[in-house]
């Protein structure tokens, strides 16, 4: 299918629209809205649609979408159908529809006057108060953040502090003490650590919530591992690998523990991020390739160790994307979007206590 990504002019210079338009409609997307959809609820800083699969198992029906990113866009209308909006910050918060819960993996980012008791008008300038601008307009009768573990202790915890009294104080919601979930205690092999913060509005006379119980069920690299063999453009080249030893030798002997990391099959992944060593944190050993024949321009040859960095595919199990989410982008914007996306059961996990306080009776 072909895209075409329209420009538009901005100050008298053109710039991307940040919206994908298709050429032709998808009859048939892997993850379609349920008939009989119990709450509504929108997806902010949406990425590929982590937390749409979760609150669509719930049987949440999704009314609006927000995503700049491109090639996010184009992932997500794949699997959804739908087109996200593009820039948050230049929607009206008067346009977006009426909504039960509000979904948002929002970035972490410093508020300039932090800590000066501002209030709401401290996260100016910030994303979070996209977030905090709409629930103020719409009043969902719930809404569930997700952000990074540095949250907690950035800018010496006062970024914290200050949305936790915007969330409190200027918008009047009861919102537990957030918590760490860490994804390997819900069904995925990844250490991966990130702070959910869930809130209600006051006139529900919610006043009390419980974060969802790690699952027990351990799962390791093995489970997920790609079936068959891997295509050789995932095997480093012996010159690159090389490098990573000595790089990591170095490191070493300074008493510093980077470098890169080879996954056991029966171990767990670190969390997989965006940029730096990323893929090198995440090798692991597959001795089924039999063809080291390079398919991509590498320096040397393929390495006879049988390391390899992990695909795509198994980057999306390591998030809990089940494996009808269509792949569309080339691996580099794959990479990224997986990184960058939440850990969906554990998601899933916490949303469903959000809905039975909000529908138990």
């Amino acid at each position: 299918m072909d895209y075409i990504i329209y420009k538009e002019e901005v100050n008298g210079v053109s710039e991307d629209s940040r919206t994908v338009q298709p050429q032709l409609n998808f009859d048939v997307v892997p993850f379609e809205t349920a008939e009989n959809h119990l709450f509504k609820f929108i997806d902010l800083f949406a990425g590929i649609g982590g937390f749409r699969i979760a609150m669509q198992n719930l049987k949440g029906k999704c009314v609006f979408t927000s995503e700049i990113d491109v090639a996010a866009q184009r992932s997500y209308q794949a699997n959804f159908g739908d087109l996200p909006h593009g820039d948050i910050t230049k929607i009206n918060e008067k346009d977006i529809p009426d909504h039960d819960v509000l979904c948002a993996g929002f970035p972490c980012q410093a508020f300039s006057i932090a800590g000066r008791k501002g209030g709401f008008n401290d996260t100016r300038g910030t994303l979070f108060f996209d977030v905090a601008r709409i629930i103020r307009e719409k009043q969902p009768k719930a809404f569930f953040l997700e952000n990074v573990k540095g949250l907690v202790g950035h800018d010496k915890g006062k970024t914290l502090a200050t949305i936790l009294s915007v969330l409190r104080d200027d918008l009047g919601y009861f919102v537990p003490n957030p918590q760490v979930i860490n994804a390997k205690n819900f069904g995925v092999p990844q250490n991966r650590e990130r702070i959910f913060i869930v809130g209600f509005r006051s006139d529900l006379e919610i006043d009390s919530f419980e974060y969802p119980k790690p699952q027990g069920k351990k799962v390791v690299f093995e489970d997920i591992r790609e079936k068959n063999v891997v295509d050789t453009k995932y095997y480093l080249s012996e010159v690159y690998l090389e490098t990573l030893k000595r790089h990591r030798a170095r490191h070493e002997s300074k008493g510093n523990g980077f470098g890169y990391s080879i996954i056991a099959n029966d171990g767990i992944a670190n969390a997989i991020v965006v940029g730096g060593m990323g893929k090198e944190r995440n090798l692991v050993y597959d001795d089924r390739i039999t063809d080291f024949t390079p398919t991509t321009k590498i320096k040397g040859e393929v390495n006879r160790e049988f390391v390899r960095k992990m695909t795509p595919r198994e980057w999306a199990r390591l998030q809990g994307f089940p494996d009808s989410f269509e792949i569309v982008v080339a691996d580099v914007h794959a990479y990224k979007q997986f990184g960058n996306s939440v850990a969906v059961p554990a998601i899933q996990a916490t949303a469903k206590n959000i809905i039975q306080k909000l529908y138990s009776n």
